[in-house]
């Protein structure tokens, strides 16, 4: 062929000379002066080994296929590659190399140097010669390419089940109307173009490019997808909207669109990575080409278009009739199948001539366009078995799956603090945790009780009747119930609860999702937002594969480096009380010496710490980067540093690192963050500290200190108003700022964060213990006695009565604190105001 038939055929040319052995000798100029063969890869095994040679994408040499025959031509082999695995080469045909043979015929019957052969003996003329190759050719084929690392779903469990999806293979998902189906496809092309950035064809036969973009951002920023259809967008997903103009995403929404017109299109798209057809309709429509008994035809394109351009094709048919799916003949199939469980849909892998495979449960969020990962199913079980007894009773269990439904955030309609206590419930039973579960019965105990109004809907009775059952049913004495409370505290134990005003709430299911229009703060809302009005361009969640190397190993809590301190000459000592509720506490009670004189113990509350502390956090909106030992500190980078516990000398004074001194490796070194590396630096330039800040190790980035200002402003004028209102607006407040900061570092992977930063989290502690630690020294420095001083908001001082420490400012706002006495002899009231 001359150079510019070829170019048009390239794509076929390749096939023939992948699947059938055959070469195409290819000319160029007017007196055919540049010849190449367009070979198989076993003409060439030495095209295999990555770096090799130059290579390029199919649809990059269909391009530029002019410049590379000269190159070829002039001796320099040029390989061609799907994605990242090379199909053939093209080679110089005038060289004295019995393997670059300027004769078609010679070269298509020559032995490869991997032992490949092609039949030569008795075949009609003008035949296509048939290419037999050896296993070794088949395992060099397969080392040289690797992993194949191709699109996946962004599911962690329905890609361990699949294995993603694969290169030249048609995945069909197949879900009667209503389930999702089109969910799935929308969810690899979120992962593989917004993610990955790598590009997506995505073919809409039923959905149009609006639709399809405004599931994208209610995917995206957890927006109501009905209120996205009425054009309605916040700023911040506006802000979303935007940031995805130029993701790697092509739309075909065309009424005409065909299987024929995708698989034309298709080779036009540079470095295609994956095409998505949404959807193959089963019923009929004149409009739509890709509907009725079209739909096997249609198929065969799509698995032909897979295997040609060696790209995964991932189509959605909107059925799961057994008789439909077996005429389209996919390579794997997915289908989608309600359970009874409302809050799960069950997805059944199977594959050709293999059959099922495996399934795996989905959650779906149909309120935000997406699904969400529910676990595998257990081994050995199948639709509809009743799961093996195990911790729990009967009716402990019952109530927990009946409450499934709010726990999982598909249904709404309970108080936020039942929600907690069921969802608790659920995770211990799943975990066989037996002493967690007698910890949880007097909550559990309390939600039975208390009055609440349940949606009139299945669930709703459902989750009624287990909570009156749970009442009356389970033996006195067993984990929950009151005869069980009585006795643990007929036993003295007392548990340890010092209700500090920064107490941070566990996480639970649910708690990663924007709070409702009418929440009194939407604090995790205006924390996303905060983030993403950088011009930084943070990258707010590292991804899984990254977690479990690099820095992120080296991070833990102990590096927020909160005091726990008590001054060495005060003998302090826990006694029980029991507060005006009924519940049984422990308080703090210290004996101070006459030698300290006459005064009073004076307790210091800071308030709202954490979200004061955000106004300038030093941190790292990119990634961390292995910067090693450090002459010095840095001010433009920031991150996480090795370095040694300095000595400190102020016997009047905890050490300012905290409780981290008590964390130190063998040689006396321990991690901190930024804000700490920053308190030692300042307090070696004050002369407090004799030596320098040894930095061993370290991990920076671009330091930033307003990534969190925002939400900080937002926080600090909610509050302003809230505290006067008081009430359960201002607990709701408190609540939610604790769930958004505790969420940039959610310990378990279900906990579908927008976050996931461990160092962002612990910066921000780190710079809110500095702070209280740094009030505290001035104070100490002006001659007041410090007898405490723990976690990030209370100290307490000796004074005369009615006379706190001049370097705090007593008030209600944010770095402001309020100030109690209490009489030499009594107990530490944590938490009464």
């Amino acid at each position: 062929m001359n150079a510019t038939e070829a170019r048009t055929e390239l794509f076929a040319l390749v096939k023939r000379a992948e699947e059938d052995g055959r070469s195409t000798l290819i000319y160029k100029g007017q007196k055919r002066q540049d010849r190449v063969l367009l070979a198989p890869l076993d003409r060439f095994p030495a095209a295999r080994q990555v770096g090799a040679f130059p290579s390029h994408v199919l649809s990059a040499a269909q391009r530029d296929f002019g410049d590379l025959i000269t190159r070829a031509a002039q001796g320099q082999p040029q390989v061609l590659r799907r994605s990242r695995t090379p199909v053939a080469v093209l080679l110089p045909v005038d060289t004295d190399s019995p393997t670059h043979s300027s004769d078609p015929a010679a070269a298509t019957g020559a032995v490869s140097a991997g032992g490949a052969v092609n039949s030569q003996g008795n075949r009609e003329r003008g035949s296509a010669p048939r290419r037999l190759a050896t296993l070794g050719d088949a395992i060099g084929s397969m080392l040289a390419s690797g992993p194949t690392g191709g699109p996946v779903f962004g599911l962690p469990g329905l890609d361990a089940a699949t294995g993603g999806l694969q290169s030249g293979r048609l995945t069909l998902v197949a879900a009667a109307p209503n389930v999702g189906g089109s969910l799935l496809g929308l969810a690899a092309a979120r992962r593989t173009a917004l993610v990955d950035n790598h590009r997506v064809l995505y073919a809409a036969s039923g959905p149009n490019q609006a639709d399809i973009m405004r599931r994208i951002i209610s995917a995206e920023t957890g927006g109501d997808y009905p209120r996205l259809k009425q054009g309605r967008l916040t700023p911040q997903e506006q802000q979303v909207a935007q940031q995805l103009v130029h993701a790697p995403l092509m739309i075909d929404d065309g009424s005409d669109l065909t299987a024929e017109a995708i698989a034309e299109t298709a080779p036009y798209v540079p470095d295609l990575a994956l095409v998505v057809v949404d959807r193959l309709q089963a019923a009929h429509n004149a409009r739509l080409p890709l509907s009725g008994d079209r739909l096997p035809d249609a198929s065969q394109v799509l698995a032909s278009l897979a295997r040609t351009l060696h790209v995964p094709v991932l189509a959605i048919v909107d059925s799961d009739d057994p008789t439909l799916l077996g005429l389209l003949d996919a390579d794997v199939l997915l289908t989608l199948a309600p359970t009874e469980d409302p809050s799960k849909v069950r997805v059944t892998v199977a594959e050709r001539d293999f059959g099922a495979i495996g399934s795996v449960y989905l959650s779906p969020d149909l309120l935000h366009a997406r699904f969400l990962d529910a676990g595998t199913a257990p081994a050995g079980r199948i639709a509809g078995e009743v799961p093996a007894r195990s911790l729990g009773s009967a009716v402990e269990r019952e109530l927990a799956e009946a409450a499934l439904p709010y726990t999982s955030g598909a249904r709404q309609g309970l108080p936020a603090s039942v929600t907690h206590v069921l969802a608790a419930l659920r995770t211990v039973l799943a975990n066989g945790d037996r002493e967690a579960l007698g910890e949880l019965g007097p909550s559990l105990v309390e939600v039975a009780a208390a009055p609440l109004q349940l949606p009139d809907s299945d669930e709703g009775r459902r989750l009624a009747a287990a909570l009156n059952a749970y009442t009356t049913d389970v033996p006195a004495g067993a984990p929950g119930q009151p005869a069980a409370v009585q006795s643990a505290a007929d036993s003295g134990h007392v548990p340890d609860d010092e209700d500090d005003a920064e107490a941070e709430v566990e996480l639970q299911p649910g708690d990663e999702k924007d709070e409702p229009e009418s929440a009194p703060f939407p604090a995790l809302k205006l924390l996303k937002e905060s983030v993403a009005r950088s011009k930084m361009h943070p990258i707010p969640v590292i991804r899984l594969e990254d977690r479990e190397n690099g820095p992120w190993p080296l991070i833990s809590e102990d590096m927020a480096g909160e005091p726990k301190w008590v001054h060495p000459d005060v003998t302090s000592t826990r006694v029980a009380h029991i507060r005006d509720n009924g519940k049984r506490v422990r308080r703090d009670k210290f004996d101070v010496p006459d030698t300290f004189g006459d005064g009073v113990m004076c307790l210091i509350d800071r308030n709202g710490s954490f979200p004061s502390a955000c106004s300038a956090v030093p941190l790292a909106p990119n990634k961390l980067v292995h910067t090693g030992p450090l002459n010095a500190f840095d001010k433009g980078q920031a991150g996480i540093y090795l370095i040694d516990i300095p000595e400190w000398n102020f016997p009047g004074m905890p050490h300012p690192l905290g409780q981290l001194i008590d964390r130190a490796d063998d040689q006396g070194r321990v991690w901190v963050t930024t804000p700490h590396i920053k308190q030692l630096e300042r307090l070696h330039r004050e002369g407090h500290l004799t030596k320098r800040v040894a930095i061993h190790d370290s991990w920076t980035g671009r330091a930033n200190e307003s990534l969190f200002k925002p939400f900080y402003t937002a926080a600090r004028e909610a509050r302003t108003g809230l505290v006067q209102v008081g009430g359960d607006a201002y607990a709701h407040y408190k609540t939610r700022v604790s769930i958004a900061l505790r969420l940039l570092w959610p310990k378990r992977e279900e906990q579908r964060s927008p976050f996931w930063r461990p160092d962002w989290r612990m910066s921000m502690v780190a710079e809110a213990s500095v702070r209280h630690w740094t009030v505290a020294f001035k104070a100490v420095q002006e001659g007041h006695t410090l007898i405490a001083l723990r976690k990030v908001d209370a100290a307490i001082f000796w004074t005369p009565d009615e006379t706190p420490p001049d370097t705090y400012r007593i008030g209600t706002g944010f770095g402001e604190v309020k100030a109690k006495f209490i009489q030499p002899g009594e107990f530490i009231p944590e938490g009464d105001d």
